[in-house]
């Protein structure tokens, strides 16, 4: 899914910072499959116009809940 050309640099810049704070909260934050749900969200979230930091970290905590805890 290429979304280069679909956003504008702060909104690109507002999606990075959301995927890295939600993934610096959660143990397998570096998972692949789990940066990719959380990375869809949040680009769904920047699609439907809601682009703000608080809006696209709101969308990954939401996906983050979705994640099973990571074997101990």
């Amino acid at each position: 899914m290429l979304i280069d050309g679909a956003f504008d640099s702060r909104t690109l810049a507002n999606m990075n910072v959301a995927l890295d704070r939600v993934c610096n909260v959660t143990a397998r934050g570096e998972e692949y499959p789990v940066r990719k749900l959380i990375a869809r969200r949040i680009i769904s979230c920047a699609r439907s116009g809601k682009t703000t930091l608080g809006e696209l970290t709101m969308a990954g905590e939401r996906a983050l809940l979705k994640v099973t805890p990571a074997p101990r």
